[in-house]
């Protein structure tokens, strides 16, 4: 499977308010101005911090110590694939901003079978996706592993122009069709794709692995317009 592209499947079937709008998801005892998602901090030596996470170097357990014991984690797998071991926030304050976020474990194929292998259920998602209960030995396990990847998605549109004024312009455009594309962010290690028909995702990945987001990209057919 390969990375990118799969990520933001599994994503998007994962996630469905603001985002943006400066005030709007203010809670208790929520630092306004600390934590947002354009907030990236890089070491200089291909390794970053979003959210106080660090993906490559931070683990499952760090990411609840600091973001909250609220995460639903299993085994999101598509129909004749191992799948990819996620966590799950259903709502998340990151500063004013509320979002929904997926944090992908960098586990092996190997790994990921012989959980499947002990699994609780399976419960189905949108069309043949598969979401898999972890068995309680194999969840405290997976606190111990570090993560690959960061996933955002905002519940409300934004348009270009607004993430340009936020990140700053991209490194580098991709364009798969006339309604989706890719605004990457190499030094950061972010990739933002805008969506005109649907949610906007933003994946977060260490720098010096961004090759994994980026590579995937450009393989893939562009997509044509509809006749």
């Amino acid at each position: 499977m390969k990375f990118a592209l799969s990520l933001i499947a599994l994503v998007l079937l994962a996630l469905i308010l603001p985002f943006f709008l400066p005030g709007a998801g203010k809670q208790a005892g929520v630092d306004p101005n600390s934590n947002l998602p354009w907030q990236i901090a890089v070491d200089g030596q291909g390794g970053s911090t979003v959210f106080g996470l660090q993906p490559g170097v931070s683990t499952l357990g760090d990411v609840r110590q600091k973001l909250g014991n609220e995460i639903e984690v299993a085994i999101i797998a598509e129909p004749n694939e191992i799948g990819l071991l996620e966590g799950y926030y259903a709502q998340l304050p990151l500063g004013f901003v509320l979002a929904k976020m997926v944090v992908t474990v960098d586990a092996t194929n190997e790994a990921i079978s012989a959980m499947r292998e002990r699994a609780l259920k399976a419960k189905h998602m949108e069309s043949t996706t598969r979401r898999i209960t972890l068995h309680p030995d194999d969840l405290a396990a997976a606190d111990r592993l570090p993560i690959r990847a960061i996933s955002v998605i905002p519940t409300v549109n934004l348009d270009e122009a607004t993430i340009v004024q936020r990140f700053g312009e991209p490194g580098e455009r991709i364009v798969l069709s006339d309604k989706r594309t890719h605004l990457l962010y190499p030094k950061q290690g972010l990739d933002v794709v805008v969506d005109k028909d649907g949610k906007e995702l933003l994946q977060y990945v260490a720098p010096q692995q961004f090759a994994r987001l980026r590579e995937p990209l450009l393989a893939a057919p562009v997509e044509s317009a509809p006749r």
